[in-house]
């Protein structure tokens, strides 16, 4: 007999059925994360079998299921590839004194009652020029964080600020992935898109800044850090670089190829380069053979001073494996979530509580968190709510751009927040730091999706189809 007659056909999963899987992801990750403290990785692949099972149960073969796997891999490829340079770029600039020339002149310019503040603009500008957070934080983020630890800083409210003006320039910049993707998904067009979200995102940003001001000058209010230990810092940079503002260049170079439309992935490749030809120039102890090496496997430092060690041993494509081996086995859950609609059944189960556009926009924002953490990849969380709700905006009588603000203001910003997310695993491997630290000084991170809510009901962030806000409707 044929053996495609006898295949049998796949069906839709049952509600309880997706809801096993789910609820059997989360207590794996709880257990091996809260529990035993271990890394979020084999939690995950126990999850991706439970995915894989409930697939075959449901009809679909191994090599459907295997299939499903590869596809959300290829999805995440050009994260992967981002990870992969970013790593080289931060052992390059290690090594070429570019970041410790960053920091050197950090020390002298920033103070700690303003520091979180200037953190914050720094990144903001940086993310809104280039597109990326992820760029923003594996180079400007790095020598701040470095920057922070010479003041002594709270190193998860450096880490938070940084996050912060990061994610603030992702959501806005016209060429950022998501900023392109959310409205493609919604269906409207980008500049609509950006118009619609700069009212909210400025409420919460104008909140964001005053808090992070608060926060220097009451933590910090003598204004000025260690003068002693300051020094200290910048001393064991010069003895270990040779210092000067032409180290500086690398990062505007970056800056200024991304803007000029360079995409993310050569603009950072011109970065690794720029930074090499000047490293080979100006060290003396910066070679080609020491470039490959730290571009491999990280830059190490023995100064004998414990902050310099501890910031300076970074970088290297070896040390952005972490972060790659989790962002392929998290695409393989999501390729597998998202193929066989096990995540869109429950959601298709509680549209109907959803009776008012502020109902449909919060339960769009919860599917974006819930895609987050459990298919936990950014684009996911853009694709898949934008797809399934997309027409039921339209059925209320909601412009897209309503859709699109709501998938950029959690979607986006909350994948910071997740600690086993291809981006929480990206920032606990560039900047040190784990979510637990500075999770809760990302302020606009977790801000930003309750704010949105909170503005739906003023009228703020919900308009009808002609895109006009309901709260000038009600004027």
């Amino acid at each position: 007999m044929n053996e495609t007659t006898e295949k049998k056909q796949p069906r839709m999963p049952k509600v309880w059925e997706a809801a096993i899987v789910l609820v059997f992801l989360i207590a794996m990750l709880s257990v091996g994360i809260i529990v035993y403290g271990v890394d979020p990785h084999v939690p995950m692949i126990l999850g991706v079998m439970a995915a894989a099972i409930m697939s075959m149960i449901l009809g679909y073969s191994w090599n459907d299921v295997e299939h499903f796997m590869i596809k959300g891999i290829s999805k995440a490829m050009q994260s992967i590839i981002i990870l992969v340079i970013i790593g080289i770029l931060i052992g390059v600039w290690l090594n070429a004194g570019v970041v410790p020339s960053m920091i050197y002149y950090g020390l002298k310019v920033l103070k700690p009652s303003i520091f979180f503040i200037a953190a914050m603009l720094i990144c903001s500008i940086t993310s809104l020029a280039t597109g990326t957070s992820w760029g923003t934080m594996g180079t400007m983020g790095v020598a701040l964080m470095g920057i922070g630890y010479g003041l002594g800083m709270n190193p998860g409210m450096t880490a938070g600020a940084i996050i912060s003006g990061a994610y603030f320039g992702d959501k806005m910049s016209p060429l950022s992935d998501t900023t392109n993707l959310a409205p493609a998904m919604a269906g409207t067009d980008i500049m609509s898109h950006i118009k619609f979200m700069i009212l909210p995102t400025s409420i919460v940003y104008a909140i964001c800044i005053v808090f992070y001001g608060i926060l220097g000058f009451t933590q910090y209010k003598g204004g000025a850090a260690d003068v002693s230990k300051v020094l200290e810092l910048q001393e064991a940079l010069k003895n270990l670089f040779n210092i000067n503002p032409v180290m500086l260049l690398p990062p505007v170079i970056v800056i200024v190829a991304v803007a000029l439309k360079v995409p993310a992935i050569p603009g950072i490749t011109i970065g690794i380069i720029s930074g090499a030809v000047i490293g080979l120039i100006f060290q003396k102890d910066c070679s080609l053979g020491s470039i490959f090496d730290c571009g491999m496997n990280g830059f190490t430092c023995d100064s004998g001073i414990y902050e310099i060690d501890r910031l300076l041993n970074s970088g290297g494509l070896m040390n952005m494996m972490f972060s790659v081996s989790m962002t392929i086995i998290a695409m393989m859950f999501g390729g597998i979530m998202e193929e066989t609609h096990q995540l869109e059944v429950i959601v298709e189960k509680i549209k109907g509580l959803a009776k008012r556009p502020v109902g449909l926009l919060t339960l769009t924002e919860a599917t974006c968190v819930i895609s987050n953490a459990v298919m936990p990849e950014q684009y996911i969380s853009l694709v898949v709510p934008g797809r399934m709700y997309a027409e039921e905006y339209k059925k209320k009588g909601l412009s897209a751009t309503t859709l699109s603000n709501a998938l950029e203001s959690s979607g986006t910003v909350t994948s910071a927040l997740i600690p086993w997310n291809t981006c929480g695993v990206f920032i606990f491997s560039t900047l040190q730091i784990s979510v637990s630290q500075y999770g809760p000084w990302a302020l606009f991170n977790w801000l930003m999706p309750v704010a949105c809510i909170i503005l739906a009901f003023m009228g703020v962030t919900i308009a009808d189809e002609k895109g006009v806000r309901l709260c000038k409707r009600r004027k």
